[in-house]
């Protein structure tokens, strides 16, 4: 049968004395642990109370082997996750730095060249911008007509004399109508696109900067 601890201690160091141990020189491994009231304890085994709180093992010379971690409220579990969770983000956003850094400096081998590219996809994007105003333009020249068409029938005109509209009149407004939200809302796209790549390739001149700066430096 294991005898119960025989030594009670206020300890906030982990430099324990020979003497403090002397009476576990018998036992392979010397428990430490904290009760409620912050008085720290040695002994050869942790009573059955403080099983799931964290403790210590020491040798017999006092110098600690390993640390048993306690039993985690559920707070502490999810503050544990979320530090898990913001590691790896932040883990992957270096990764990914490092990867663009690599690509930048085994792409070009001046700013010129990076300059010389963003013209080139910028200009693709704002020839796209230009044609998608231009069916625009079309297209809402058309509606106006149809609208000026419509009006001569109910429900636009509220006449109660005025015929029911042209069931053709009527599918050629509302797919007139469906193609100008379409092409809006790739006109919107285009621009989105443009102002990203002015940004993307901004952000690359600067950081190609840097990079040959600091090779430079080294």
């Amino acid at each position: 049968m294991k005898q119960p601890h025989r030594l009670r201690i206020i300890c906030t160091s982990l430099g324990v004395s020979l003497m403090l141990l002397a009476g576990y020189a018998h036992a392979n491994k010397v428990y430490k642990w904290v009760d409620e009231n912050g008085i720290t304890h040695y002994g050869d085994y942790v009573p059955p109370q403080y099983s799931e709180h964290g403790h210590s093992v020491l040798n017999q010379q006092g110098v600690e082997l390993e640390t048993v971690e306690g039993a985690l409220t559920e707070e502490e579990r999810q503050a544990r996750a979320l530090a898990a969770e913001e590691a790896e983000r932040a883990q992957r956003a270096l990764e990914a730095s490092q990867l663009r850094d690599r690509v930048l400096l085994s792409t070009y081998l001046s700013v010129s060249e990076i300059e010389a590219l963003r013209d080139r996809r910028i200009e693709l994007v704002q020839a796209q911008i230009h044609v998608t105003e231009i069916y625009l333009d079309n297209l809402r020249s058309k509606l106006k007509k149809l609208e000026t068409d419509a009006e001569r029938y109910s429900p636009y005109n509220t006449s109660p004399d005025a015929p029911p509209i042209d069931e053709k009149l009527a599918r050629e407004l509302a797919d007139t109508i469906d193609s100008i939200m379409l092409y809006e809302k790739t006109l919107k796209g285009s621009e989105a696109e443009q102002q990203r790549l002015t940004k993307k390739f901004s952000d690359d001149i600067d950081r190609f900067r840097e990079l040959k700066a600091a090779a430079i430096e080294r």
